[in-house]
């Protein structure tokens, strides 16, 4: 057994691992990538704002996000077996009062900045969007514990930047971008719900509310399949041209979590196959999509 002192160089290493950990760094591009391809398409350019936007939404924003949720979902983080790895650590209680501080300082300067060079649609659109990550896990508003707005909150995550970023372009709300965010909208509500599913006995456990917990595991996983299904077919039917085509990225989604459709509570751990999946699915279609925007821009 080792009698070392924790020099001041270990703590510090150990603060960011915690840190960085806590942000989830195999979800950054999931809220980065949003806001930038959004930003391109709306007429923006690889420019300072762009730029600033990326930066923010690639980690500062995602430690305020994933970094406060672990803050206070730490008792039922314990009890969770999928915690501890590239899904999310449990954050040390040691350091959760440094997580706040330093969420809170590291996206101070660059909501500044990004709500100065925005309009006052986007600045409010921001705005909406902080709030709904400070919302999920903050006590006294606890979005994340009120079923199915836990899930409209967990989607407004990551389809408010890509709003923020058209908005901040100067581009308006209309026509196919109404039809594409919604579907986005659509998605995120189904990823969050089939995700909550394989934490069902983990939260009870930890005495905390959610979507799955509520209407029960294959109740949430269905609902998660008719939630893909409609942004898909909201995609193909809604618009018109290859961007059509964006609709059938959601089938794989809907294949990958099939099997889940009849899961119980005494078994949702099992729908964690399902969620790593997902996580894979999501650079898989991030790719894809790529190719498609280029084929579009080409196009157009």
């Amino acid at each position: 057994m080792s009698t070392e002192t924790p020099t001041a160089n270990t703590t510090v290493a150990d603060a960011l691992r915690q840190l960085v950990g806590s942000s989830r760094p195999l979800s950054w591009v999931n809220t980065a990538y949003p806001f930038g391809a959004a930003y391109l398409l709306a007429g923006g350019g690889l420019d300072a704002v762009f730029w600033c936007g990326v930066v923010y939404f690639l980690v500062p924003y995602n430690l305020l996000m994933y970094g406060v949720n672990d803050v206070f979902d730490y008792e039922s983080d314990l009890r969770n077996p999928r915690k501890g790895g590239v899904e999310g650590v449990v954050l040390q209680d040691r350091w959760h009062r440094l997580t706040v501080w330093v969420s809170v300082l590291l996206n101070a300067p660059f909501l500044v900045v990004l709500a100065l060079v925005g309009s006052s649609a986007s600045t409010v659109a921001l705005a909406l969007v902080v709030f709904a990550v400070v919302a999920y896990s903050a006590p006294g508003l606890r979005f994340k514990e009120r079923p199915l707005v836990d899930s409209m909150t967990s989607s407004t995550h990551f389809t408010g930047p890509a709003v923020f970023g058209y908005l901040l372009a100067g581009s308006e709300l209309t026509g196919s971008a109404v039809i594409i965010f919604g579907a986005f909208f659509m998605w995120g509500m189904a990823s969050h719900a089939f995700g909550a599913v394989q934490d069902i006995r983990a939260d009870k456990a930890g005495g905390i509310a959610s979507v799955a917990t509520w209407l029960g595991a294959a109740p949430t996983v269905r609902l998660a399949l008719a939630a893909y299904t409609a942004a898909g077919l909201l995609l193909l039917f809604g618009l018109n041209g290859p961007g059509r085509l964006a609709g059938l990225l959601t089938v794989p989604y809907v294949v990958s979590i099939w099997p889940f459709r009849s899961v119980t509570e005494r078994d949702c751990e099992s729908a964690h196959l399902g969620w790593r999946r997902f996580l894979v699915l999501n650079f898989v279609t991030g790719f894809l999509l790529t190719q498609l925007l280029i084929w579009v821009a080409r196009a157009g």
